[in-house]
């Protein structure tokens, strides 16, 4: 019998009597089933690359990782883009946003039974009807308001008109990532994607909060979205929620903090 054939033939016989895994059970985790693919949201100002100390973390424990564009155009259609993604994985998701991902994760996983566990990584947990501008003032100390923002009018593909918000340079260190060194900030702005004025207004749908397990990091330092905020909307999701001192960018400065409590999710 040829080598290889002999070698096939023993490792199919140790893996009939449960002496060798098979690669799918061991990808899978055995008998725990398999681990649910993370599905990591960025929000405005940033891109899906905010997630990569996460993703590199995730990925060296086995977990299947991806981090999609968010298209940051308008609640409705982002939020539609969201779910249409989520219908091509199969199996169990955790479904992970940051800021504005939150709203977006909190409309696009309504009715998707794939949908295990959200994560709130200092993100926007809206009930139905409510505003990202109606949670980001609720409770003082947010810095980013208008005067913060740099407006560039745009033209929509149906002709009409509308603006994105850009951080102002001399502001986004402190606004957006207090506790990240200047050198990383200065490229943080150079590529922030801007977030279309418009969803700051835009009503939020049905929660999938209400019927789906959630979890929440609060960043105490955040000057976007207050902690005061942040606590409202965690305790009303009555999401499983933790604290970390760190600025908006938690999941940049504090990814140790976050990948723990996706991994809580997750089991």
């Amino acid at each position: 019998m040829p080598l290889r054939r002999l070698f096939l033939a023993v490792a199919l016989l140790l893996t009939a009597t449960g002496l060798l895994a098979s690669p799918a059970a061991s990808a899978s985790g055995g008998s725990h089933g398999p681990k649910p693919t993370i599905v990591l949201v960025h929000g405005a100002f940033a891109d899906a690359s905010g997630w990569n100390d996460v993703a590199r973390k995730l990925l060296h424990d086995g977990y299947p990782v991806i981090a999609p564009a968010n298209p940051l155009r308008g609640v409705p259609s982002d939020s539609a883009y969201l779910a249409d993604t989520l219908k091509n994985i199969n199996g169990p998701i955790v479904l992970v946003a940051h800021s504005y991902g939150g709203i977006v994760i909190t409309n696009a996983a309504t009715g998707n039974p794939n949908v295990k566990a959200l994560v709130y990584v200092a993100a926007f947990a809206p009930d139905a009807g409510e505003t990202l501008e109606g949670l980001q003032t609720k409770y003082p100390g947010s810095k980013l308001g208008a005067a913060a923002l740099d407006i560039y009018p745009y033209t929509m593909p149906d002709g009409t008109g509308s603006a994105d918000g850009y951080i102002k340079a001399s502001v986004f260190r402190d606004i957006f990532a207090a506790d990240l060194p200047a050198s990383v900030t200065a490229v943080m702005h150079a590529t922030q994607r801007p977030g279309d004025l418009h969803t700051l207004q835009q009503p939020s749908g049905a929660p999938a909060w209400k019927t789906i397990p959630s979890w929440y990091l609060v960043a105490k330092q955040d000057n976007v979205i207050p902690a005061a905020a942040q606590r409202f909307m965690a305790a009303r999701a009555g999401a499983i929620t933790r604290e970390v001192t760190a600025s908006h960018v938690a999941m940049i400065s504090k990814p140790d903090a976050v990948v723990a409590l996706v991994k809580a999710a997750s089991r």
